[in-house]
C-alpha cells in the first residue's frame, strides 16, 4: 500500500475521533436566537492535507469549493451532493480514487450539522440549523457575502508563496 495513504488514513481515523468527542458536547438547542450567516472562511482541507508531500497533486481547491457549500448549509441531499463533488473533483486532480474516497468518507462522517465544530454542514450561520433549505432572504444573503469574498483581496488558503 502506499505510504500517502497509509498516513492519510491514521489522520481519519483521528479525525473520527475528534468527531465522536465533539458529539458529546452536542445538545439540542432549547433557547436557540435567531441565525445570522457570518462572512465566508475556510481552513482549506480541514483535518486532512491539502495537498500530497510526495507528488504535485493539490486538491486544495476542491476543499474550498466544497467550504462554500457547506458554509452556506441547506438540505440533506445538497450535503450529500457536495461531498460527492469533492469525491469527483480530487479523483479528477490526482486520478486517485482511493483517495478520493477516503476524503468522501471523512466528510460523510465528520460533516454532520449535528457536530458542534467549525467544519460542519451550515458552519457558516451563528446557530445551528442542521438541514434546514434556505429561505429566499438567506439565499440572498449568502450570494452577497460570497462576492464580497471573491472580490475582496485576500489571499486564498490554497495559494502559495513563490
Amino acid at each position: 500500500m502506499c505510504p500517502e495513504l497509509t498516513l492519510m488514513r491514521r489522520m481519519v481515523l483521528a479525525m473520527l475521533g475528534i468527531v465522536a468527542v465533539a458529539a458529546v458536547g452536542c445538545s439540542p438547542d432549547s433557547d436557540q436566537q435567531p441565525s445570522t450567516l457570518n462572512p465566508f472562511s475556510s481552513d482549506g482541507c480541514s483535518l486532512f492535507p491539502d495537498s500530497s508531500a510526495m507528488t504535485s497533486h493539490d486538491w486544495c481547491d476542491c476543499c474550498v469549493q466544497h467550504d462554500i457549500t457547506y458554509w452556506r448549509g441547506g438540505t440533506e441531499k445538497q450535503r450529500e451532493q457536495a461531498d460527492q463533488l469533492l469525491r469527483e473533483c480530487v479523483a479528477a486532480k490526482t486520478g486517485n480514487g482511493a483517495l478520493a474516497t477516503l476524503m468522501y468518507e471523512g466528510v460523510r462522517v465528520g460533516g454532520s450539522p449535528y457536530f458542534h465544530t467549525w467544519y460542519r454542514w451550515g458552519y457558516g450561520w451563528t446557530a445551528d440549523r442542521h438541514y434546514e433549505p434556505l429561505t429566499a432572504a438567506e439565499n440572498e444573503l449568502a450570494d452577497r457575502l460570497m462576492t464580497e469574498y471573491q472580490n475582496s483581496e485576500s489571499i486564498s488558503v490554497c495559494e502559495t508563496e513563490g
